[in-house]
């Protein structure tokens, strides 16, 4: 029996909007019995530069999860106590490593009801973390977004978030749509499906010019030294003073240390949607596409390979993590695509076209990263070789004592991966022109200048360097390690 197509009000998710919230994200809890929790998020920054935030949630009294009625009151409560939480483990001199009642307990119960861990996430960063200037202009408009609560009170950590935000906002209507297409595909419509296809390639072409704004008002420097360090997690943070992770003490005497990763754009629910609906298959870094299996392209959408782009599912609002499992079962469009191409040219080009700009999307993405936290890691990696310089944080490049490899369960290193992620974004191209376009090797000029295009082997790198990533830790190691590193 076929699975039938999922019905997106039964996951929460906007026809407008898809991921973000259908009702827009409170601004304050209603019920005063939370003025203590509303107060602390008024004065967050300043509480944190004072390095006052630990002795203020050390006196607060642990309040229960009873005044929370409706989602959004669910939700402000959880992106309140991660960002305290966050701030009070690494807004010290030393990072926290138990984090006390009053905010574990409510935290606790608020994740068992949202299906969430406890942690700051992508949904507690971006999803629920933002407001419109104007009520009367869409939220899918960059200029007219705000965010509700920051660590720094930057304009460059709101803009970090609220880029992702009107990705989410503009990339919303692309859910209906393509559902829209498997429908047609089932009934074997390819003009139906040609037409879904452009439309998702022109709104990729929109998202991809968003992303590129993130240059225009979040500062690489100020991102790297100031906002990265309260966005880690507590997986693999040995070297930053977590060696087991956190405790979330439920005041019981019985809690044990956990560690999870922190927010990571790997949590969007909307990118994954893409390749899922695309039928683009990831591997594990490093893994390369086996010829011979061209015959398993039917269950490659429904059981991906790539162990880290599943785990990020956990870290989703259940429901949404839901309907990714159920759109992966329903997934069509690209064997619909295929047994199509031959007679229908125009639907193979749509399709290639999509797969062309997620792309381009990507080679943002690596850009950004580069820009953001690969440069700036060797700048102060190279200072940090001063003998001067032997401080180490979140901030400060690090050496294992054997120089070994250091290497995580994923074994997934950051730039390899997000460039084999872009790559095989393009494998499933139909048209012969559209494969060698999207396999195409970059080519190298210049005379060693690096923005000229200094081959990457120039440098090398002899030690492993750890860097403690938005979701765990990674090696600037082009080899192993990575952002999956947890």
């Amino acid at each position: 029996m076929i699975p039938p197509i999922p019905v997106l009000s039964d996951y929460g998710i906007s026809p407008a909007h898809g991921f973000l919230p259908d009702v827009l994200p409170l601004t304050r809890l209603p019920d005063p019995y939370y003025n203590k929790w509303e107060a602390i998020s008024a004065n967050l920054q300043n509480l944190i530069l004072s390095k006052r935030l630990q002795g203020v949630v050390d006196r607060l009294p642990v309040l229960s999860t009873i005044g929370l009625e409706h989602d959004a009151e669910w939700r402000r409560a959880y992106m309140l106590l991660t960002f305290f939480a966050h701030g009070y483990i690494w807004g010290g001199d030393t990072p926290r490593e138990r984090v006390p009642p009053s905010i574990s307990v409510p935290l606790l119960e608020i994740c068992r009801h949202l299906e969430v861990p406890p942690v700051s996430t992508y949904a507690a960063s971006v999803l629920w973390n933002f407001k419109p200037l104007f009520i009367d202009e869409d939220i899918d408009d960059l200029d007219n977004l705000a965010t509700l609560v920051t660590f720094t009170g930057s304009l460059d950590e709101s803009w970090f978030y609220l880029v992702s935000v009107a990705i989410e906002a503009r990339g919303g209507p692309i859910i209906p749509l393509m559902l829209t297409a498997v429908a047609a595909a089932r009934a074997g419509d390819a003009a139906t499906v040609t037409r879904c296809l452009r439309t998702f390639a022109e709104r990729l072409d929109d998202l991809g010019a968003l992303l590129h704004r993130m240059h225009e008002s979040c500062d690489p420097g100020f991102f790297y030294k100031r906002i990265r360090t309260f966005l880690a997690g507590s997986k693999n943070m040995a070297d930053a003073g977590l060696p087991r992770g956190v405790i979330w003490d439920d005041g019981t005497g019985k809690s044990d240390y956990v560690q999870y990763s922190g927010p990571s754009n790997a949590q969007s629910s909307l990118i994954q949607f893409f390749d899922l609906i695309l039928g683009i298959e990831h591997r594990p870094t490093g893994e390369k596409a086996d010829a011979s299996s061209e015959s398993e392209r039917e269950g490659r959408a429904r059981a991906p390979k790539n162990n880290f782009i599943r785990e990020m599912r956990r870290y989703m609002p259940g429901p949404h993590a839901r309907f990714l499992e159920d759109v992966a079962s329903v997934a069509n469009i690209r064997e619909f695509v295929e047994s199509y191409s031959g007679a229908d040219r125009d639907l193979g080009i749509a399709y290639d076209a999509c797969l062309s700009m997620l792309r381009a999307f990507r080679d943002i993405h690596i850009a950004i990263v580069t820009r953001y936290i690969i440069l700036p890691s060797r700048e102060t990696r190279a200072r940090s070789r001063s003998p001067a310089n032997t401080r180490q944080n979140l901030a400060t490049a690090s050496k294992n004592e054997q120089h070994k490899k250091v290497k995580g369960t994923g074994g997934t290193a950051l730039i390899p991966f997000l460039k084999q992620a872009r790559d095989e974004t393009g494998e499933p191209a139909v048209e012969a022109w559209a494969k060698r376009f999207m396999t195409r090797q970059s080519r190298s000029t210049g005379q060693g200048d690096f923005f000229a295009g200094k081959p990457e082997q120039v440098e090398v790198v002899k030690e492993p360097v750890v860097e403690h990533g938005l979701a765990g830790i990674w090696t600037i190691d082009d080899d192993v390690g990575g952002i999956c590193n947890y």
